[in-house]
């Protein structure tokens, strides 16, 4: 009876069903050898698409295990397509519907955040090395005068200077100098201002004709003592909404920078004009032209252009002058190097645009603005 009892459990033994372990061991070796093929495929195409964009490297990510998987389940069934492969195959492509487009739509996300990033990156370090070139030469603008200043108020001091025409002279001179201070910190604040957004116009219909025969007007004795013909050309008054201000420092910062870099018996003449859809000033001058390589960089901050001067007492340091080839400068009254790039972002502020080309015996500056409604 016990050699009966052994027997049969010998025999049920023999013909029990394998267990998970030796199923896993018997199929492994045909699990991978048909996805490794699949994976290497997917991971040299990742190779060769890298230069290519981050959504269609994520497709191919995505589609990878998921190929992978497939051709492991088809080579361990044999190719044989019965109800349970037929079902998983159904599922497998269920699964790709979903994290398919998933996929796509992520790796579309992460290139334009990528993107986002170098941009902010590269305009920070633009940004960076502006403020850092801006800096230099501003505080050499500033200690110039400063320097002026203290030297002629030492000699008051010392009594170096006595009598009453030469103590007169260093009072005004001094009060020159005081205000081209003053003059410097305001454009320094109206940039940052510019800079950090916080510029708020108050708006209302302007008469853009008005507005430049008052800058005109206000500009016409430096002009006079560089000897230098300011003259206008207005047509029929084109209306803007803008701030008058604003709209006015514009037209004499161009104004000023023209006339700073045109040399003495020529002029500078100021166009206005409107057309359907903008009004325009053009501010012609004849400082002998720009390179055409930094035309694109007049408005930049702190940009002198190859040719432009160190900062030094008379001439502006560096009045982002795109490296003018001008005439003699010895006369030319100081500016704080700001006024283009001022100008740049009040005609931003006003929704219209500014540029700069060579026209004629020098350069044309176009400031256009929409009309008022």
């Amino acid at each position: 009876m016990t050699v009966m009892l052994a027997l049969t459990a010998t025999t049920a033994a023999a013909t029990a069903p394998p267990t998970v372990l030796t199923e896993i061991v018997h199929v492994a070796p045909y699990a991978v050898a048909f996805s490794l093929p699949v994976a290497l495929a997917g991971s040299a195409a990742l190779h060769k698409l890298r230069r290519r964009g981050l959504a269609t490297s994520t497709t191919v990510l995505v589609l990878t295990p998921l190929v992978a998987t497939l051709a492991g389940v088809l080579g361990v069934s044999g190719f044989m397509f019965t109800p349970i492969l037929t079902t998983t195959l159904v599922i497998c492509l269920l699964v790709a519907l979903v994290t398919v487009p998933t996929g796509v739509l992520l790796g579309r996300s992460l290139a334009r955040r990528s993107v986002w990033e170098r941009d902010a990156r590269a305009r920070e370090r633009t940004a960076e090395a502006a403020r850092r070139e801006l800096v230099a030469w501003v505080s050499h603008d500033l200690r110039t005068p400063l320097s002026g200043i203290r030297a002629m108020s030492e000699a008051l001091a010392d009594g170096v200077v006595s009598r009453p025409d030469e103590v007169n002279a260093y009072a005004h001179k001094i009060t020159g100098e005081a205000n081209r201070l003053s003059r410097m910190v305001d454009d320094l604040f109206e940039l940052s201002r510019i800079a950090a957004g916080a510029l708020r116009l108050s708006l209302s219909t302007v008469d853009l004709a008005e507005i430049v025969d008052e800058a005109v007007a206000a500009e016409r004795p430096m002009a006079e003592r560089k000897g230098v013909r300011l003259r206008t050309h207005a047509a029929t008054g084109p209306t803007v909404l803008g701030s008058s201000p604003e709209l006015a420092r514009i037209v004499r910062n161009l104004i000023s920078n023209a006339v700073r870099h045109t040399p003495e018996r020529t002029s500078v003449m100021v166009h206005v004009g409107s057309d359907d859809a903008e009004a325009w000033v053009f501010v012609d001058d004849a400082c002998g032209g720009i390179p055409e390589a930094e035309l694109t960089r007049v408005f930049e901050v702190a940009f002198r252009g190859s040719q432009a001067r160190s900062p030094q007492e008379g001439p502006p340091a560096g009045d982002l002058d795109g490296g003018r080839r001008t005439g003699p400068t010895a006369a030319q009254p100081a500016g704080s190097g700001l006024g283009l790039a001022i100008a740049r972002g009040l005609v931003e502020a006003h929704r219209g645009r500014i540029e700069a080309c060579n026209h004629g015996p020098g350069c044309r500056f176009e400031v256009r603005l929409p009309l008022a409604a």
